[in-house]
């Protein structure tokens, strides 16, 4: 592990943008979540339910052709794109020119909830990841399938900005770091990561670390009754939300996280922790914004 510059702890929560009384759907942003597979559809619904509770004005959720159905019907004030998919229900490769052209009018992206691997899909994500043209979350499999490419992650200075979103088993391949040395330096590696990649790091767990290699927000807000399967596709749907409503990269991640932990807090205290399911956090983000006077 290299030696760090000075490290700037930010305690402050963000702001989200204002939002005037007179807007309208266009003005608070457009986001698409590319994610889901055969068997994993729940990953595209409650990210794309998550974007919309974070407050994008329009959210497409874009998801292979054998799940369009389960994912259309889970919630109808979200669009919806039919994929390609191949043989085991993933996004086929040849989605690829159908998703630049919906990415061309969007605010943010999002990719990896759900969305498996195969050779295809790594192609596809590491040419995403380098030419998405506005700013996007890269989470789950997306992250799983980025490691095996981790030479293309670095990021060019003023190029549109990439948030990183691994729990620590995909941060260690990402990193080739074990689990047990992450978790024993979670603040140091994250901002070595983010520092020498250009991006934005949100490594997931208790006291969630945010960075972007300069400045490190410590999240104090969610409990351990999160540790339950989607909870992170939410954190991805909220985050990309904050983007597309225009937050800067490095506050869109830190709010979107307190914001979530403070959904669970909410969850916990009325339905228990052992009882908190992943979308439960849907039905209470409306909660945590009112707590933050929104």
């Amino acid at each position: 592990m290299s030696d760090l510059p000075r490290i700037q702890l930010v305690s402050n929560v963000p702001q989200p943008p204002s939002r005037s009384e007179d807007a309208h759907k266009g003005d608070c942003g457009r986001t698409l979540i590319v994610a889901g597979s055969h068997g994993m559809s729940g990953a595209a619904c409650l990210a794309g339910t998550a974007a919309l509770r974070g407050g994008a004005g329009l959210v497409t959720v874009a998801v292979p052709d054998r799940i369009l159905d389960i994912v259309a019907s889970y919630e109808p004030s979200y669009l919806t794109i039919a994929l390609a998919d191949d043989e085991q229900g993933r996004i086929h490769v040849s989605s690829g020119h159908l998703l630049k052209t919906a990415i061309v009018n969007q605010s943010s992206v999002a990719i990896g909830p759900g969305l498996g691997q195969s050779s295809g899909l790594q192609e596809l994500v590491a040419e995403l990841y380098a030419t998405i043209p506005c700013a996007a979350v890269f989470d789950a499999d997306a992250l799983n399938l980025l490691a095996k490419r981790s030479y293309l992650l670095k990021r060019i200075d003023d190029a549109p900005a990439r948030i990183v979103t691994p729990h620590p088993g995909e941060f260690s391949r990402l990193t080739g770091e074990s689990t047990e040395t992450i978790q024993q330096n979670r603040t140091q590696l994250a901002a070595e990561f983010a520092k020498k990649n250009n991006v934005i790091v949100v490594l997931k767990g208790s006291n969630t670390v945010t960075t972007d290699g300069t400045r490190v927000a410590i999240n104090a807000t969610g409990n351990c009754g999160m540790a339950t399967g989607g909870t992170g596709d939410v954190l991805t749907g909220v985050i990309a939300a904050l983007l597309a409503q225009g937050m800067p990269a490095f506050e869109a991640a830190q709010l979107g996280v307190h914001l979530h932990g403070l959904a669970g807090d909410l969850v916990a205290a009325e339905l228990s922790k052992r009882g908190l399911i992943a979308s439960d956090l849907l039905r209470f983000l409306g909660r945590a914004w009112c707590e933050l006077g929104h």
